[in-house]
C-alpha cells in the first residue's frame, strides 16, 4: 500500500461562502471538528509516513492549524492555485515517485476506513489509479447527477450512479509526464480511462459531501444516527 498521501486544501471553497469568507473550507467544523481533522482521522488510523497538504487560500490559518503535527509537509500554492492534477504534480518532489494517496478535506465518513478500502482494491499490475466510489442515492449532501459506472472487472467508465468520493491511489508517472502546470485529475484519468487503466471500488459505508453551508447539519445528523457525536 502507498506510504504518502496529499491532502487537498488549497480551494477557495466559494461554494462554501459566505462561511468561507473569513475562514479555510478545510478548517470549517463539523461536529466540532475541523473537517481537515476529519480527513486525517481516516489517515491515522493507517501506516502513511509522508503526509503532503497543498495551501493557497488563507494558507496561514491552514498552516497554523496543523502546525506541529509530526510528518507534515507543504506544498505552496499560494502564487496560483494549479486545480487538483498541478497541485498533485507539484507536490511531487516531496510525495515520491510511487503510487500514493489523494483526499480531499470536505468530507465525513462513517464505515469501513476509506483508504483501507483502497489499499485491499489496489492491483499496480492492472490499474494507473483506483477511485473510491460510492452510489449518489448513499451520498448525503450531494446535488447532482453521478460520475461514473463500475463494470463488472471494476473498471469505471463516465456516466452512471456512482461519484467520486474525492479519496483515490494513483500512479504519479502519468502525472508527472502533463505537459501543463495547471490542470485537473479529470484529464488524467479521461486518459486512463481510454485505456482501460482507471479503476474503481465502492465504500462500505456512509459518506457525506461538505460542500455547502446546509450540508454541516445534514453531516452532523448523519454523524449522530452512526454514533460518531
Amino acid at each position: 500500500m502507498p506510504d504518502a498521501l496529499m491532502l487537498f486544501a488549497a480551494g477557495l471553497g466559494t461554494r462554501m461562502a459566505p462561511l468561507t469568507d473569513h475562514l479555510p473550507k478545510p478548517l470549517i467544523a463539523v461536529g466540532g471538528l475541523a473537517l481537515i481533522d476529519h480527513a486525517l482521522a481516516q489517515v491515522d488510523a493507517v501506516a502513511i509516513r509522508r503526509i503532503v497538504v497543498n495551501l493557497h487560500y488563507k494558507a496561514g490559518m491552514i498552516r497554523d492549524h496543523l502546525d506541529g503535527r509530526h510528518g507534515m509537509l507543504f506544498s505552496d500554492e499560494t502564487a496560483e492555485i494549479l486545480e487538483t492534477g498541478g497541485g498533485l504534480k507539484a507536490a511531487l518532489p516531496l510525495l515520491g515517485n510511487e503510487p500514493v494517496y489523494t483526499m480531499n478535506t470536505d468530507a465525513v465518513w462513517s464505515g469501513s476506513n476509506p483508504l483501507t478500502e483502497l489499499a485491499q482494491a489496489w492491483d499496480p499490475g492492472r490499474m494507473e489509479a483506483c477511485l473510491l466510489l460510492v452510489h449518489r442515492d448513499d451520498a448525503v449532501g450531494h446535488q447532482g447527477p453521478g460520475d461514473f459506472d463500475i463494470a463488472d472487472d471494476g473498471r469505471i467508465t463516465r456516466g452512471g450512479p456512482y461519484i467520486y468520493t474525492g479519496v483515490q491511489i494513483t500512479a504519479t508517472g502519468r502525472i508527472a509526464a502533463m505537459p501543463d502546470r495547471k490542470f485537473s485529475l479529470n484529464r488524467v484519468w479521461d486518459q486512463m480511462a481510454a485505456e482501460g487503466r482507471l479503476f474503481g471500488t465502492r465504500h462500505q459505508g456512509g459518506f457525506c459531501d461538505v460542500g455547502r453551508p446546509d450540508a454541516i447539519a445534514l453531516a452532523e445528523a448523519h454523524m449522530a444516527q452512526m454514533g460518531h457525536v
